[in-house]
This record gives C-alpha cells, structure tokens and sequence, in this order.
C-alpha cells in the first residue's frame, strides 16, 4: 500500500498545481480582456471573475486585490516581451540592437495586440504599482540593448538615444495604432528604423544617451510673470462681485483643487469631498459647474493645455529661425511646467486613467505639438527628410522624458533637459553636428557652454533612478 500511496501523491500534487496554474493565468487573461475593453478604471474584480470564469473566493486565493491582479498582467506579458527581446538581439550583430529590438516591439504587437494593447495603453491608466512595472519593463529592455552595445567599438555608428525613452516612445506610437485596431504596422515598422537611424553617429561622439540635466538656463521671457495659482477664497457673507465672477472664482479653485489631490492621491483614489476640501467651496458649488469628478478633471486639464499652448505658440513665433524657435518653445514649456508640477502630473501621468475620452485627448494634445515640427522640413532643403512618422516619434519622446519628470516629485527639473529635448527635435532634420553646435552656442550663450560637451571616457549606459520601481534618470 505504501508505494501505491506514494506514487499517487506526486501525481496529486501536479495536478493540483496545474489547476491553479491554468486558474492564475485565466485571471489575468480575464484582466487583460477587461481593461482593454473597460480601461482600468472599468476592470473590477467582477468584471475580471466574469471573464475568466472562476469564483471570487477564488480571485482572492491570488490576489489581495484588483491592483495587484493588474499588475501581475502587466509584469506577464512584459516578460513575454522581454523574451521576445532577448532572442531578436541575440540573433543579430551588437550594432544592430536597437533595430532588433524596434522589430520585435511591432512584431509582438502584430502577433498579440491584445497583450499589447494592453502593456503599451491600459498600463498607463494604472496606479503607481503598475506605472512602477511599465517603467521597471521600458529600463529592462533598455538594457538589453545597452549590453549589446557594449560590445561595439568607439567608431562604430548608433542611435545616440536615451534607450528608456526611445522604448517607451515607440510604445506609445504602437499604443495609438493599436487602440485603433490597427494590424498593418509594416509601414510603421519601417518610419520607425528610419527614425532611429536619424541619431546615428560614431560611439566616441556620443552624448546624449543619459540624460544629465544642465542648470543656468536663462529664464523664458514668455511665461507669465506671476506663477499660476487659485484665487483666494471670497470673504464670508454675500459677494459684492457678480454671480458670474462668483462662479470663475469657484471654479479655478476647484481645478486648481482637483489637480493637487490628483497628483497626490491619484485620480482614480481621488474624490469629490477631498477637492471640495481643499478647494473650500461646499459640494453644491462643485456640482452647480461639474457634472462628476470626471468632468472636473477634464476641464482641468483643458485649462492646462490651453494655458501651455499659449505660451509655448508665443515663444516659438518670437525665434527668428527654426532652431531658434523650438529653442524658445521648449524653453518656455519645460520651464512653465517645472514651476507647476502638479500641473506636470495631470497633463502626463494622470490623464490616462480617466477613460477613453480622455486618452483620446491626450493623444490629440501630442499630435497638436507636432505642428512647431513641421518647418523643419521647410529650414533646410536636403532630400534627406525624416519620414512624416519621425514628428509623431520625436513628440512621444518629449512626452516620455516629461512623464518620467512629472513621476519623479523629488527630483522634477525637466527644465534642465532643455538640449535634450532640442536635440531629439533639431537632428532628424538637420542631422548631429549641426544640432550640437546650435545647442553648445544656446548653452554658451546661458553661461553653460561647456557643461554638456561630450566626454567619452565618462559614458556610462542610461541608468534607472529607483523610486519604488526603475524611473529614467
């Protein structure tokens, strides 16, 4: 009997473990099936339970609770990716890295948009746990390719990209086609390698992989002179102003309110009691010009699109060249959101989780800045052009280096990466030299000309800044 008893129990226990395997992976195929159908706000633990078919008491066997229900999806397909990374540099030339690496992004993206979708959009509408392993993935695949490149030598050209953002980018641009269902991204494939070529150049040259921000830079004459703040609260009794004045006066402060709990507590964490708290109007004010929390977060980050274009349309039209233009735009933008980082946090890490609306606007916002892009075919005339992608890419990563910025409170200086964001900008156009010297002279001119010249023996691969999880540096 004892042999029989014990041949049995390894058998038992397979199976056993098996099921559970095979329950573990329905849950977060059933997380996955509903924030790509509901966002993450709409993937509750119902929702995820009715997808996946097993119980609630089960779900909690697993899970303690929702958001680290979508967090372990997050983290399995970013390891699947991963995989998929690993064998497509392993399978080419060092130099070749970041090619490989573009190629398997579209390829998993073409093979599995769900699971796509889901890493490169849904993800961003997540809390910090899952912002935390969106971040910690881009960093991981960075250093794939890092550690390929290591291996070339100082003459041989490549991207002089920092690689977190340049992942994090084109995952953003696979994000917009495949929220459109989009399955042909031959085409993207290629403006993407092309876009990425465009930063080519010998390693011993290279200077702008880690992002070191400069300090020094001369303050923009185009933000306002006073930084953007509430009003202050009426004095108690009735108003000696109009009920129209009355009204503006509530609603800047409950914006103003609403992006501070926001960028504190989260938007999803956030509520109507805790705005109108800090806001210090009662909850018929807030409902008198709001419909929901919703609502007031849109208007509020409306206002701040609306109040950044502004600026940053006046400073470009004050350049008298192209460079010069873009120089005065960033300028003024980095700076005008380094004096308001809350309104840093609404416009690039909080906006996802409202909804599909509101992803659709941030989206229409980034296509919006390719505008002040596009003279740049008009200032040189070469055949050499970047493909009509490039301003799309270029856009997502000014995007990713002001998302990371906006994540990391501590150290929010996205002012200083001022040459970067020129230099992603100017040299799909007018290639690397050009663009270093227009920036050199900008940083000279600011007191800082020798404060970013490159160094090669002191390049060192982009590093990750841990807070919590892997953030760019």
């Amino acid at each position: 009997m004892a042999p029989r008893s014990a041949s049995k129990q390894p058998i038992n226990t397979q199976l056993q473990r098996g099921r559970k395997s095979t329950q573990r992976e329905r849950l977060l195929a059933g997380m996955i099936a509903a924030a790509n159908q509901s966002g993450y706000a709409g993937a509750s633990v119902s929702e995820v339970i009715g997808r996946a078919g097993v119980s609630r008491p089960t779900f909690y066997d697993y899970f303690a609770d929702r958001d680290e229900c979508f967090v372990a999806g997050v983290t399995d397909v970013q390891q699947r990716l991963l995989g998929e990374v690993r064998e497509a540099v392993r399978s080419r030339a060092p130099a070749d890295a970041l090619e490989a690496t573009i190629e398997a992004l579209v390829g998993f993206a073409i093979a599995e948009p769900a699971m796509a979708r889901f890493l490169t959009k849904e993800t961003l509408a997540g809390e910090t746990g899952a912002l935390d392993a969106r971040d910690r993935g881009t960093a991981e695949i960075a250093q794939i390719v890092e550690q390929a490149f290591a291996r070339v030598g100082p003459e041989q050209a490549l991207p002089d990209l920092p690689l977190p953002i340049a992942i994090g980018a084109i995952q953003r641009l696979l994000a917009s086609r495949l929220r459109r269902r989009e399955r042909e991204l031959s085409g993207t494939l290629e403006d993407l390698l092309d876009w990425a070529r465009s930063y080519e150049r010998p390693v011993r040259e290279h200077r702008w992989r880690t992002l070191s921000p400069a300090s020094g830079i001369a303050p923009s004459p185009f933000l306002p002179a006073m930084p953007l703040r509430a009003p202050a609260p009426l004095p108690p009794g009735r108003p000696r102003i109009s009920e129209e004045a009355v009204a503006e006066n509530h609603r800047l402060r409950i914006m103003f309110a609403t992006s501070q709990v926001v960028a504190e507590r989260g938007y999803t964490a956030a509520t109507i009691a805790e705005i109108t708290k800090l806001a210090g109007v009662d909850a018929r004010a807030f409902y008198r010009l709001f419909t929901d929390k919703q609502d007031a977060f849109s208007a509020t980050y409306e206002h701040g699109f609306q109040q950044t274009m502004a600026v940053v349309a006046r400073a470009y039209f004050a350049g008298e060249d192209w460079p010069e233009r873009m120089w005065e735009a960033l300028r003024a933008a980095t700076q005008g959101l380094q004096g308001n980082p809350t309104a840093a946090h609404v416009g690039f890490v909080a906006a996802y989780a409202v909804g599909p609306g509101a992803i659709q606007r941030v989206e229409d916002s980034r296509l919006a800045f390719t505008i002040f892009l596009q003279e740049g075919y008009r200032h040189q005339q070469t055949s050499n052009h970047p493909p009509p992608l490039a301003l799309e890419a270029i856009v997502a990563s000014l995007f990713e280096i002001l998302y990371h910025e906006a994540r990391s409170s501590a150290t929010h200086k996205p002012a200083g990466l001022l040459p970067h964001l020129m230099h992603l900008c100017l040299t799909p156009y007018i290639g690397a030299e050009q663009s270093d010297r227009f920036i050199d002279r900008k940083l000279k001119e600011d007191g800082q000309g020798t404060h970013m010249r490159h160094n090669a023996s002191k390049h060192a691969p982009q590093r990750a800044r841990v807070r919590g999880a892997a953030q760019i540096a």
